[in-house]
């Protein structure tokens, strides 16, 4: 372009020249050689005048970019200062880092050692004392009830006064199906439920939404009195976890939750069995490792098997029960959260620990003066939880108005009486030996026969994993109707052992 330019000046340059050249011959009768001398020279004048403009022009042009090239160079000089300045700095920094951390690090280090001797200690002076409880039990033998006090009569029939040694009466309950009755007494009602092998297996199918296809089965716990009174597991459970009879409970429901999977996995390998275990059990030092090994055994029902356990119970859930838990995950087994109260979940705990469904009411869902206080909206718990693997059940459907509010939640599950009703497992049902009797994938069946058998046992460890594998009937423990003394301080040895482990 500059070329093109330089050129078309010259051609205007000798144009003007020969005009001018050619106007002096013909004007001013000029000879040609005059006139010709008069254009070149006017050329030559026109040629100097570009020449000197080109150069001043060129010279502004040079000069402003060597001014700005001086001007950044100026200041890349001071940034490249300023770096080094900095460079300078952070070197002494990182070279006094180290003395700063462990002057600070040292004052922690030495309590952290502390306490270690100290934990160490506890846990030695723990495990002492659980021994001797050990042998001072069995030394004095299983306590004896204290003989009754009367205190109007002596052996002779005299009346005695005894003052300040009266003891008051037992408390009796005074409200609940037991009105009425001394919590001892329950207890002991419960006790000899669980030791005449009155409990039953009932089940209610968890159907999705809006197909209603049966896709599992919630394994609930029933007590018959001697009376064939049927109890539900909001009667006798409160009773139960202070008699510290859960553990025996859970124990007998689990085996036949595993017998009604082998049925179910010989027609139908979809459907699953949901089995609700109580934190007593988890933290239980004699029933929880042979519930281990027996899962064990069975650890090819997984896909097929989910334990339950209630929101109140994961959140009072300590080492011990996170230790079973995680042991339990460990062999392939996936979990349930029940009975929720709020809808403040973290599903990315839940995930880390093998949790694959929430079980919430469907009053809590819909409910938004409830559902205040959570972190999320109702509608959006499905998607959240649905994106950490988890899947929402609605529970509680009572009616056809409350399933159409739920498939706006995107709910893919649902129970409740809407769909059927717990029933009981037909006994047949829980015989290995005849399995043209499995539960119907639709609804189990009612059994009118009542069966008491004697409760058997408990087998040791490898003899129950045999009866696992040989579809052995279900092998429960002895009775143990009252809690023992020591259970608390066997717990705490545990944790100590524990604790003396990592250390």
């Amino acid at each position: 372009m500059m070329r093109l330019g330089a050129a078309f000046i010259a051609l205007c340059m000798v144009l003007i020249a020969a005009s001018l050249g050619a106007i002096l011959y013909l004007s001013a009768g000029l000879s040609a050689t005059e006139a010709s001398v008069v254009a070149i020279a006017i050329l030559t004048a026109l040629m100097i005048y570009n020449s000197v403009t080109t150069r001043s022009r060129d010279q502004d042009v040079v000069s402003r970019q060597i001014a700005d090239l001086s001007r950044g160079t100026a200041d890349l000089a001071r940034q490249v200062g300023d770096i080094g300045r900095r460079i300078e700095a952070a070197e002494v920094a990182a070279s006094a880092a180290p003395e700063r951390a462990r002057a600070a690090t040292a004052p922690l280090a030495a309590e952290i050692a502390t306490m270690s001797n100290l934990i160490k200690e506890l846990a030695e002076s723990v495990a002492a004392h659980e021994d001797v409880l050990a042998t001072l039990a069995s030394q004095n033998g299983p306590p004896t009830a204290a003989p009754a006090l009367d205190s109007h009569a002596g052996d002779n029939g005299a009346a005695i006064d005894l003052g300040d040694l009266d003891e008051p009466e037992p408390a009796r309950l005074a409200s609940g199906r037991f009105r009425g009755m001394e919590r001892s007494r329950v207890v002991a009602m419960l006790a000899a439920a669980i030791d005449a092998n009155r409990v039953d297996l009932y089940l209610q199918p968890i159907v999705s939404l809006p197909q209603r296809k049966v896709r599992f089965y919630e394994a609930v716990a029933r007590l018959r009195t001697e009376d064939g009174e049927v109890l539900t597991a909001a009667d006798f459970q409160p009773f139960a976890e202070a008699g510290g009879l859960m553990p025996r409970i859970d124990n007998l429901i689990l085996f036949r939750c595993v017998q009604v999977v082998r049925r179910l996995a010989g027609k139908n390998r979809d459907i699953g069995v949901f089995c609700d275990i109580s934190a007593s059990t988890l933290n239980d030092p004699k029933f929880f490792p042979q519930i281990s090994d027996f899962m064990q055994a069975n650890r090819a029902l997984a896909p097929s098997l989910v334990l339950e356990f209630a929101q109140a119970t994961m959140r009072d859930m300590g080492p011990i029960e996170h230790e079973s838990l995680a042991a339990l995950a460990d062999l392939g087994f996936r979990f349930s959260l029940d009975r929720l109260t709020d809808l403040r979940v973290e599903p990315r705990e839940l995930a880390d620990r093998s949790f694959r469904f929430v079980k919430a009411p469907a009053v809590l869902l819909l409910n938004r003066a409830g559902a205040q206080g959570a972190d999320i909206h109702p509608a959006d718990l499905s998607d959240l939880l649905g994106r950490f693997g988890i899947d929402l059940i609605a529970d509680q459907i009572d009616g056809e108005g409350t399933v159409v509010d739920l498939l706006d939640y995107d709910v893919r599950f649902g129970q409740g009486l809407l769909f059927s009703p717990p029933r009981p497992v037909r006994t047949e049902a829980l015989e290995p030996e005849d399995r043209s009797d499995a539960p119907r994938h639709d609804a189990p069946r009612h059994d009118t026969r009542r069966r008491d058998p004697p409760a058997p046992t408990l087998p040791p460890a490898a003899t129950l994993r045999s009866a696992a594998r040989d579809n052995a009937p279900p092998m429960q423990p002895e009775p143990a109707a009252e809690p023992r003394p020591d259970r608390r301080a066997g717990m705490l040895a545990q944790l100590a052992r524990g604790v003396v482990r990592r250390a």
